[in-house]
């Protein structure tokens, strides 16, 4: 069986004096580079700065959408509307896509970030919204959401190409859902352990949940996040590792 898996990263999260993450380091190894577009974080000088590293690594360039809050770096939910999630997600797409427009590129795909994609990924609506406001912009794009979750069904119910994706660095709960960040068990620290979770994912389509149920789990693209601070060296060796192991990493589009 021929093996292929997009390696995605939320990058380009900088902000006015604030640095975080290594961008340029993340790039030499991954295929799809989730670009912030100035809601939950980056600024117009970030957008433009990342969007030219990943042109010049080749690296497949998205938006990553978010909720208005910089100061919580998107990461607290807040009650919006179906309307209000659609412009939020065409306002974003349209400042990223001027950059890439002006450094010889197009956007290829779009991935909510963290409380608007787990948002999304439980409620249709919202989900339905943003799939929406994606087909109205570029219906080429690829709707990047949670594995099995709303958000991909919406994108499909829009006639869209959607990505089921799968996270190398997050446990999983026995419905499928992310562990919660509030919890001290959500993340995985181990390198080793993460690697073992994306060749389980990629090879066997499954993965142990947080409480050590098997669980059924396909995925187009696997994440790993750029705001580590070793997200260079845990990119290097996933992909190392996901190709020594005969899967071909290669960028959605492709």
């Amino acid at each position: 069986m021929n093996l292929r898996i997009d390696l995605n990263s939320d990058i380009g999260e900088s902000f006015g004096a604030w640095t975080m993450g290594n961008d340029a380091g993340v790039l030499v190894h991954v295929t799809s580079a989730n670009i912030a577009c100035g809601f939950h974080a980056g600024d117009a000088l970030s957008m433009q700065r990342t969007v030219a590293l990943a042109v010049e690594r080749g690296v497949a360039i998205g938006a990553h959408v978010g909720l208005p809050d910089l100061q919580g770096f998107g990461r607290r939910e807040m009650k919006i509307s179906a309307s209000e999630a659609c412009a939020f997600t065409l306002c974003q797409l349209g400042a990223l896509a001027a950059f890439a427009r002006v450094a010889g590129t197009r956007l290829r795909h779009l991935k909510p970030h963290g409380a608007l994609y787990n948002m999304a990924a439980r409620d249709a609506t919202l989900a339905d919204a943003i799939a929406q406001a994606v087909r109205a912009f570029d219906p080429e794009l690829v709707l990047v959401g949670l594995a099995a979750s709303e958000l991909p069904r919406a994108g499909e119910r829009a006639g869209l190409r959607v990505a089921h994706e799968a996270f190398v660095d997050r446990r999983y709960e026995a419905d499928g859902s992310l562990t919660p960040r509030g919890r001290a068990d959500a993340m995985i620290s181990d390198v080793d352990a993460a690697v073992s979770q994306a060749l389980a994912i990629v090879r066997d389509g499954r993965i142990t949940t947080r409480d050590g149920r098997p669980l059924a789990l396909r995925a187009d693209s696997l994440c790993v996040h750029g705001d580590r601070p070793d997200a260079a060296a845990w990119a290097a060796k996933l992909r190392h590792s996901l190709e020594s192991a005969g899967v071909e990493v290669r960028a959605l589009h492709a």
